[in-house]
């Protein structure tokens, strides 16, 4: 990779020698790590694909404004709210854009080591969730599918002006909690809305539950990528 990042990979079956036949790259939230969600990936059971290869990419360290400007993972700046809430949201698009780039690698040199896109989920939670949507949607390949948790869609109105023509299509997986108070509902909601309307197979869940993962979901999600991972 051009970028150097932390990763955290194991393959399942049991076996290290085993040759992957899907991949599933997961994307963190906010001051987590690649090891937030290795105990998700543990709780399902995709042993009906194959042996299956996890990636859990940490993002960099960087100033967050919302939080006082504490330095922690991240893989952009957030800024508070406005206090005028006619005015759109600040995003960082810099940071943004560089982390687009950075999971873009992952996907290439997932290709790279035999794992086609076609074999290929982009899975992030929050933060992550968002930069599942702005890259996979970007993407110059076609991918299995999009898991987009508890999260929300990123410079939304460039969305159907950038999406890539191979990423037209693309299945997408959707969960939210509906008591989330950190990412409210209605924005999840207004993302799936926005890939609906422009084509995309929005597979939508809503749980009880707040700015988390419960067992209901994974279960869902986990027959939601036997399916897309079906050989």
């Amino acid at each position: 990779m051009t970028t150097s990042i932390e990763l955290i990979e194991f393959t399942t079956g049991g076996d290290p020698d085993a040759r992957p036949v899907a991949s599933i790259v997961v994307l963190h939230g906010l001051g987590a790590d690649g090891r937030d969600f290795v105990p998700v990936a543990q709780a399902m059971d995709l042993s009906a694909v194959g042996p299956v290869r996890f990636v859990f990419p940490s993002a960099p360290v960087r100033p967050v404004t919302i939080n006082g400007g504490y330095r922690m993972r991240a893989w952009y700046d957030i800024f508070p709210p406005s206090s005028d809430p006619s005015l759109p949201r600040l995003e960082d698009e810099a940071g943004l854009r560089e982390s687009q780039a950075i999971v873009q690698q992952l996907l290439d040199r997932e290709a790279q080591r035999g794992v086609p896109p076609a074999r290929t989920v982009l899975m992030g939670f929050s933060q992550g969730c968002a930069m599942t949507l702005l890259a996979g949607l970007r993407a110059p390949q076609r991918l299995a599918g999009l898991v987009a948790l508890s999260g929300y869609l990123p410079l939304a109105s460039r969305t159907a002006a950038e999406a890539s023509k191979e990423s037209r299509g693309v299945p997408v997986f959707m969960a939210h909690g509906d008591a989330d108070d950190i990412v409210v509902p209605a924005r999840g909601a207004a993302a799936r809305d926005t890939l609906a309307a422009l084509g995309y197979p929005v597979d939508w869940r809503s749980y009880p539950m707040g700015h988390e993962v419960c067992m209901d979901e994974i279960t869902d999600l986990n027959a939601w990528l036997l399916q897309r991972l079906a050989t």
